[in-house]
């Protein structure tokens, strides 16, 4: 069972950031986009205000987009995000749709020590998405990977079910889980687009370029480092849209795919980026990655 937390154990800012420094972490934001003008800004605007100017907790924060055609950008750059599309990261690289393929591109672009993501589309954002996860990884030094848990109210014609979200996880992953990795069962919210991760942990695993990326995370991360390194926290309550059945279908799919690439054998799919780790021009960009590579090797 992964190590649970609350973000009220982090929620002494002053205290946190005090222990980032003490630690000499930098800590990154990535928020991934797409088609998010209705909540990107205040999403910016709250992370910015509270973790970025008033308690330094954030060494910088950067909206990545896979080519929105609304006016997700704009805004972002208004509310006070760095703002770049995926495409002009690593453009040798070439340039895939989807989710994944922007984090594997943070992971180039960020500077951080730690690297934590948030959703673009969530309607109560508060910094507690972000020290919930950043927290456990600054204060425990054997933690490498955490991810967020709430509840997710899914909205329906008869009204609001409270715990209706996260219909993915309930039906497809959790059994997936429960059958051939039973430790990771216990993790409330294995999809959740919450989480942080230290960027040795990241730059050394593959990135399907989907929405398979986050199931990919959680078996890599324990096959190669145990059920000790990863944790979770308790977020309260997560508010977003909620995808049509034609959406999830695909999700679904797509989470089968790197689920059955590494059970019980991992393999690396075509789709996937490599380890960010493998690519010279990462290492050349984060020297210290370089000396890990070699150790590695």
């Amino acid at each position: 069972m992964p190590r649970a937390f609350h973000h009220r154990d982090f929620s002494d800012l002053p205290a946190l950031v005090a222990a980032k420094e003490a630690a000499g972490l930098r800590v990154s934001l990535c928020i991934p986009t797409l088609n998010e003008e209705g909540t990107i800004a205040r999403v910016v605007s709250v992370l910015r205000d509270e973790l970025l100017e008033k308690h330094p907790l954030l060494d910088e924060l950067v909206v990545i987009d896979s080519g929105s055609n609304d006016r997700t950008r704009a805004l972002a750059a208004d509310a006070g995000a760095e703002v770049i599309l995926a495409s002009d990261i690593l453009p040798f690289q070439g340039h895939r749709m989807g989710k994944g393929e922007n984090l594997w591109k943070a992971v180039h672009h960020l500077r951080g020590d730690i690297l934590c993501f948030v959703d673009g589309d969530i309607g109560n954002i508060h910094p507690r998405f972000v020290y919930g996860t950043v927290g456990p990884l600054i204060r425990h030094a054997e933690i490498g990977y955490v991810k967020g848990f709430y509840e997710r109210p899914l909205l329906a014609a008869e009204g609001v079910d409270p715990r209706g979200g996260g219909r993915v996880t309930e039906i497809l992953v959790r059994p997936l889980l429960q059958r051939f990795v039973p430790e990771l069962a216990g993790l409330h919210q294995p999809l959740a687009g919450e989480y942080a991760a230290r960027r040795e942990i990241l730059e050394a695993i593959p990135f399907p370029t989907n929405y398979g990326v986050e199931t990919a995370h959680l078996l890599d991360v324990h096959r190669s480092h145990g059920i000790g390194a990863i944790a979770q926290t308790d977020l309260d309550e997560r508010i977003h849209r909620n995808r049509s059945l034609a959406q999830l279908g695909r999700m679904s799919g797509e989470i089968l795919d790197a689920f059955f690439a590494r059970i019980p054998v991992p393999t690396v799919l075509a789709g996937e980026r490599p380890p960010m780790i493998s690519l010279p021009e990462y290492c050349k960009r984060f020297p210290a990655a370089a000396e890990r590579a070699k150790k590695g090797a």
